[in-house]
């Protein structure tokens, strides 16, 4: 997916989010704002909204000399939804909900400014709507013909709504080899590698690293373990924003995208409303 017009101005609205979480110093916030200017410079039609974003992103955090500054964003996402998905746990969760649940899952992002105190009545609120794109019967069909799954994940606190979805699957396809990929190091409230072993994803399948901390699966620039773990999976999950922007463009019928719309050009590119949940093959 190529930039929209609105991706600039996205951009610099989290820049301001990130010298505004990542340091109390009036100055460094001046300059990491700056150095974002500069770097946003480089825009171009071509531009990747998820790759050009963490470039910008990047350089800010080298500014500010902060390289993860919403450690404590993710460690309240984290926490919080644990809570939410343990009470859920409780009550008799189905395959379909809990595909639901990591759709639903995906509103918590900081990008949009989403509070996660509110995660335990947003997720009860959710649940009652439909997926605006359903086609979760193909994904479970191409899941009963494969042997390997690779599952992409997205932000922290979405993670724990992941790991039960995860553990629905397990139940439904016991013959799948998983693979679960996260970030290498934190960026943005994306999940990294030593999330997701914190998370306790070990349990349900093989935790592997994309190899670079871009946002989504930029496919030129992940390691070459990843990338031949990629190319040989029959069917691959991707959660999110950033990787339907990173992917989408290779069309590729392996991938099924499990997001929520949060933005208009995403809305614009799936042709949905924006905040619809979506389940859609590549």
């Amino acid at each position: 997916m190529k930039i929209h017009y609105e991706c600039f101005a996205c951009a610099a609205n989290q820049c301001q989010r990130i010298v505004e979480m990542g340091t109390g110093d009036l100055e460094l916030r001046k300059k990491g704002v700056i150095e974002a200017a500069k770097l946003m410079a480089n825009i171009s039609g071509d531009s990747v909204p998820a790759i050009f974003g963490s470039e910008v992103f990047l350089g800010v955090y080298m500014v500010i000399g902060n390289d993860d500054p919403f450690r404590e964003y993710k460690e309240l996402s984290n926490r919080l939804a644990e809570r939410v998905v343990s009470d859920l746990e409780k009550e008799k969760i189905d395959l379909k909900t809990a595909l639901k649940l990591a759709i639903i899952g995906n509103m918590i992002d900081f990008a949009v400014g989403y509070s996660p105190e509110r995660i335990g009545e947003d997720v009860r609120a959710m649940l009652n709507e439909k997926l605006y794109i359903d086609q979760s019967e193909e994904l479970f069909e191409a899941l009963r013909n494969a042997k390997s799954l690779l599952y992409l994940t997205d932000n922290c606190g979405e993670i724990y709504f992941d790991r039960l979805f995860l553990k629905k699957l397990k139940e439904a396809f016991p013959h799948l080899e998983v693979y679960i990929a996260g970030k290498e190091e934190p960026i943005i409230n994306d999940a990294t590698v030593g999330d997701l072993k914190k998370a306790g994803f070990k349990e349900l399948g093989n935790v592997i690293s994309t190899g670079t901390r871009i946002v989504g699966v930029p496919l030129d620039r992940v390691s070459e373990e990843f990338r031949a773990i990629f190319e040989s999976a029959d069917v691959i999950i991707a959660k999110g924003q950033g990787n339907f922007e990173t992917l989408s463009e290779i069309k590729d019928e392996r991938v099924f995208y499990l997001l929520k719309a949060k933005c208009r050009p995403i809305a614009r590119e799936l042709g949905v409303a924006q905040g619809s949940l979506v389940c859609i093959q590549g």
